[in-house]
């Protein structure tokens, strides 16, 4: 990691390290020279497709970025900080016994404007339009992803509507209740510490039930900052344009959002982005890797150095989670000593040095939770891989660490690989880095249990859906947070509602592994009346599963985003959670005397990088 920065003289363009903003934190303030301006259209580039738009069905980062453009839910995630704030409500209420929620609506939203309205005008969003969104979010359609991880076990009644199916009835929600046109009331079976993180995330959002009556699963009107316009036949791009009704302000008063349009195109090759971004059809390149930055920056080093910089460099640690999910059903993987020989199997290290340059952060793989969630210690759960403080030593763990996966395989009865079944790996192409991992993997693991592996790589939807079927024996997943909570990244094996015939999909636990002794503890740590009771036995639960190995740990991602410095008050944050309502386009022009002071910032910004790197 160190070697990028000995590389590229950091103290001379503009970088910045961890969660941060492209222009002026003098938004969040009120204060300074913040002059926003209106106008202009967002460009920026998606490398796989998006998925849906309705809201229940949302499961891909994609699809996510664009919807929380569209709606909102009653509160919503600060960019910044990631704390909860008021969304379509203007303030809530929790009683006594952490049960009862009551949250009051603003006077001033309205749905977009959209031909699902009889005049073509949208109407003012009211408490039964909440109603009517969580029972959308709590029925079962076939098509529902996300019950599973917002209101099951958790919201009184929610399981009872649920199960009722097709025969579920508008009203019946025993949990949700309109006590007025303007008052919303939700009882919760118990105290959920994460509750108010679920209700930001976007398939919590408020949506009109004339929408999803005209539009069904293609539905896509909410109250947000930005209109969806359209996309394209080829479904190549993504028109959102500015919603005039929105009820947002900044801190200033002034009226958002601030840009026209933003346009999102679809294209899954990284080095034609990157390209596009150079000829400036690009706003902003996310999720480049240490060796697309080594090559790129110094080509185009007079575009960091000028006064104004023409270009600004960000890099953060995310809460997203790389891994292969095991189909723990039948044979092989029904075998927890093939699970761990397997991971034991498998370098990391050479992964993320050689195959990915870079691309991931922390001293060792641990745990399903990365090591950047907030105030949880990730780093004391014990993986598949220890990392020596010396390169002797490192090297003598990976010898200890092979030899333990040849005997694991041994004793579940394939010495050497004898008899072992050729397994098949199923993935999505993700702009052919996860064929390149996929490829070396499948070395690694001929090389150390000569055992052979068959890699399919196919369309996300696809491999999503064998997943949840069990159709493959291994699948490529990853998990950006939906929240910073170790729950959201321990729902993946919460084994109580798994089906238990494969004709019945599972969804997020695709892996169907079940432990009760796991789901005992992930239940007692959502209940837990204080945050930290809640991280003492999600850690509990969470070694507990590393222990069986239901998938394979990968890499925690960290990311590299490019920025035209034009693009301002864009705020950077490792849940991938984009709010563009607050963003403007603005050319930073050269001041008097020929410094400039955002320039200067940001080459303090570097300094400070580049020292905590070197410590680090």
């Amino acid at each position: 990691m160190n070697k990028l920065l000995l590389i590229l003289p950091l103290a001379v363009f503009a970088v910045s390290c961890g969660p941060g903003n492209q222009g002026d934190e003098r938004a969040a303030k009120g204060k300074g020279d913040y002059q926003p301006v209106y106008g202009g259209t967002l460009h920026y580039n998606e490398t796989d497709k998006l998925q849906t738009l309705a809201p229940a069905q949302i499961t891909d980062a994609i699809s996510n970025h664009v919807a929380t453009q569209i709606y909102e839910g009653l509160v919503k995630f600060d960019p910044r900080t990631l704390e909860v704030t008021a969304g379509i409500a203007e303030s809530w209420n929790i009683d006594e016994t952490g049960t009862v929620y009551t949250f009051k609506l603003r006077p001033d939203v309205k749905f977009h404007d959209d031909a699902c309205f009889a005049d073509g005008k949208g109407r003012a969003v009211t408490a039964q339009d909440v109603v009517y969104s969580f029972e959308q979010l709590c029925t079962n359609n076939g098509k529902n992803q996300n019950f599973g991880t917002t209101f099951s076990h958790r919201v009184v009644g929610a399981d009872t509507y649920y199960a009722a199916g097709a025969d579920a009835k508008p009203g019946t929600l025993e949990g949700v209740k309109a006590v007025d046109d303007k008052t919303v009331e939700i009882k919760l079976v118990s105290p959920n510490n994460s509750f108010l993180y679920i209700l930001a995330n976007s398939s919590a959002s408020i949506i009109p039930k004339e929408a999803v009556d005209k539009y069904g699963d293609q539905t896509h009107v909410g109250t947000g900052p930005f209109v969806f316009s359209m996309i394209s036949a080829d479904t190549s791009q993504v028109i959102l344009v500015r919603n005039a009704n929105y009820y947002g302000k900044d801190s200033l008063g002034n009226q958002l959002p601030f840009m026209d349009t933003i346009s999102i195109s679809f294209i899954d090759n990284k080095a034609a982005e990157l390209q596009l971004f150079q000829e400036g059809k690009l706003d902003f390149v996310w999720g480049l890797n240490a060796d697309a930055v080594k090559t790129f920056v110094p080509q185009v080093i007079q575009d960091f150095t000028a006064k104004p910089p023409k270009y600004v460099l960000y890099h953060s640690s995310e809460l997203v989670t790389q891994m292969y999910e095991f189909n723990t059903t039948r044979p092989p993987f029904n075998d927890v000593r093939v699970r761990k020989a397997f991971n034991y199997a498998v370098d990391r290290k050479y992964i993320v040095d050689e195959v990915l340059a870079g691309e991931a952060y922390g001293p060792g793989i641990n745990g399903i939770c990365p090591p950047a969630l907030p105030g949880y210690k990730a780093s004391e759960i014990f993986g598949y891989e220890k990392i020596g403080e010396t390169d002797s030593a490192t090297k003598q763990n990976k010898i200890a660490e092979r030899e333990m996966a040849k005997k694991l395989l041994a004793e579940a009865g394939y010495p050497n690989g004898k008899d072992f079944p050729v397994v098949k790996l199923v993935l999505n192409s993700g702009g052919a880095r996860n064929t390149r991992v996929a490829e070396a993997i499948s070395a690694q693991l001929k090389e150390v249990l000569n055992i052979n592996v068959e890699i399919a790589a196919v369309s996300f939807q696809q491999k999503l859906n064998d997943a949840k079927y069990a159709r493959s024996d291994i699948y490529r997943s990853a998990w950006v947070a939906d929240y910073p909570s170790a729950e959201t990244f321990l729902s993946l094996f919460y084994g109580a509602d798994v089906p238990d015939s494969t004709s019945q999909p599972s969804f997020p636990n695709t892996s169907r592994y079940r432990n009760p002794k796991f789901d005992s503890l992930f239940n007692a740590g959502k209940m837990a009346k204080t945050q930290e009771e809640a991280n003492r036995l999600f850690l509990e639960a969470e070694q507990i599963m590393m222990n069986d190995a239901p998938a394979m740990i990968l890499w925690y991602d960290e990311n590299y985003r490019l920025a035209q410095s034009r693009v301002r008050n864009f705020w950077a944050n490792p849940m991938r959670y984009f709010d563009f309502s607050q963003v403007y386009l603005k050319e930073q022009k050269k001041p008097e005397g020929g410094k400039d002071s955002t320039a200067k910032e940001n080459k303090s910004s570097a300094i400070l990088s580049f020292e905590r790197r070197k410590l680090a």
